[in-house]
């Protein structure tokens, strides 16, 4: 049977040392590289060897048994009530011998071109417009790599340890798919081809660790960009992927997360203001700050990232249904009222409405209804951006000013508290009836087949559980990571010289703007 799953700020964590900002150069960055990538042969062999010893996905629908991405309505354990028809048709067509529906492979296609946008250009565009001209290249050529990377890895491994389940293990995805290599042009998952689910799942490993660039942007070292992201979506992303998409531990919990206020933002969220915290402030922080260069392309940004939201949580519907069209109704309209929110306190606190601030809030209200887009109905989805707004604007107050940690962009405030906050709060605006509420897990089913339905406080614990799990490996594996590789980089900070360079020309030899 195919499952369709997919759809507090962190304490003050106090280290007892940061990582060195200004260390010289290392000689030997350039053969520590070279070893990086060729671990990636290494596993490539390894997993040829493994694919003669284990033959299980020959099978075309045996990697897809837990292929949990986009919708809490999918297993049995998790279908909310009155949400269940697009998974309950996928498990029938299965049983009869699956065939592609055009319609719904042509939506899928679609999404993920649009999730795909959402980090090229939108989300470059965003982070660029708000730092200073000098570092816009520097961001932009951030955003792209990682999606470079992010790619080979999720084709590599990355795929196969989130979303199959070959290692039978509540915490891990199994390695059947390392390489693709089980791969047919004729494989299916569920109306679909699997080719489309992949790299649809694929755009998700890509922006999850391009959010967490606004959190250290004008003061890293290109390398270390690099290499963290990888090892990052290693440890941090492929594991909570499988918890909550793949059928791990959360998954048969029933937590409900329609399309990553747990895998995405809050993972994202943790691992921003760990980063930022050990990576150290900017010169200038907080008094001597200049405001961002261009708040057209950040507004730009911004709008490309509203659009594409439709394919990060309507597409996560994993059809074009009608649940399609609810998660897409409830994402706009939370991004609608969390814009107006923010605005208005903006507005009362400074005596003017910015347009960086509207547009601020708009993320916010898309980052939190992401993860209920699949459960809530139209009223639920105008509380949620309501909180958003307001929440999310004094999150970015408490986060520099009373912890003290230079979250450039607001990844923490915005991402991790947005991500957290409709993760959490799902399960009251969820429940069935409750302003339009499409309903929350199943608990249990009985003999007789009558399902027991989680109460609100029930599904609260278990939405509270799994974020503490995804923050706690987030911050534990940035701070290993970060340790772990910043002697072979002699820091992981740019010197003083080049941050007041600015990094479009000490690490890019680029200029953003060029004036002749």
């Amino acid at each position: 049977m195919i499952k369709i799953i997919h759809g507090k700020i962190p304490a003050y964590i106090s280290f007892s040392s940061r990582v060195s900002s200004h260390q010289p150069a290392n000689p030997i960055i350039k053969p520590r590289m070279k070893t990086f990538f060729a671990l990636i042969a290494t596993l490539y062999l390894w997993s040829y060897t493994l694919q003669g010893q284990n033959n299980q996905t020959a099978n075309p629908h045996v990697s897809q048994e837990a292929n949990a991405p986009a919708n809490p309505l999918s297993s049995e354990d998790t279908v909310p009530v009155g949400a269940d028809q697009a998974s309950t048709e996928a498990e029938t067509k299965l049983e009869e011998g699956a065939s592609l529906d055009s319609g719904n492979t042509a939506w899928m296609i679609t999404a993920t071109a649009l999730v795909l946008l959402m980090t090229l250009p939108g989300l470059a565009l965003f982070y660029g417009g708000l730092v200073q001209s000098k570092n816009v290249l520097s961001v932009l050529m951030h955003c792209f790599a990682i999606a470079c990377i992010a790619s080979i890895i999720w084709f590599a491994v990355g795929y196969s340890l989130s979303l199959t389940t070959g290692s039978e293990k509540s915490w891990i995805g199994g390695t059947d798919a390392f390489f693709l290599q089980h791969l047919s042009i004729e494989d299916l998952n569920g109306d679909h081809p699997e080719t489309v689910w992949i790299m649809f799942q694929m755009t998700f490993a890509i922006i999850t660790p391009a959010l967490i660039v606004g959190a250290f942007v004008e003061r890293i070292k290109f390398s270390a960009v690099m290499i963290f992201s990888g090892l990052w979506l290693l440890f941090v992303y492929c594991p909570v992927c499988y918890w909550v998409w793949g059928g791990g531990w959360l998954a048969e919990k029933g937590v409900i997360d329609f399309a990553g206020g747990i895998v995405v933002h809050a993972t994202a969220g943790a691992s921003a203001l760990t980063l930022a915290y050990m990576l150290g402030r900017r010169k200038g922080f907080p008094r001597n700050l200049k405001p961002p260069h261009n708040p057209g392309m950040v507004m730009t940004g911004a709008a490309m990232l509203w659009v594409g939201w439709f394919g990060f949580n309507a597409g996560s519907a994993g059809a074009a249904d009608t649940s399609a069209g609810m998660a897409m109704l409830v994402t706009h309209l939370s991004a609608a009222t969390a814009s107006l929110v923010w605005m208005i306190v903006e507005w009362r606190k400074t005596g003017k409405p910015g347009l960086v601030g509207i547009v601020t809030g708009t993320i916010a209200g898309l980052a939190t209804i992401t993860p209920a887009s699949g459960s809530v109905g139209p009223l639920g989805a105008i509380v949620i951006g309501a909180s958003a707004g307001f929440v999310c604007y004094y999150a970015c107050s408490i986060v520099k000013e009373a912890m003290g940690v230079d979250d450039s962009l607001d990844v923490a405030a915005v991402h991790g508290v947005g991500g957290i906050l409709g993760t959490l709060l799902v399960a009251f605006l969820g429940v069935e009836g409750t302003l339009g509420g499409l309903g929350l897990s199943v608990k249990e089913t009985l003999a007789d087949g009558t399902e027991v339905i989680y109460t609100s406080g029930e599904q609260f614990a278990v939405q509270a559980q799994g974020c503490l799990a995804a923050i706690a490996l987030s911050i534990v594996a940035t701070y290993l990571i970060v340790k772990i590789m910043s002697p072979f980089l002699g820091g992981i900070r740019v010197s003083e010289e080049d941050e007041t360079k600015g990094l479009d020309q000490s690490a890019h030899g680029e200029n953003g703007y060029s004036l002749n």
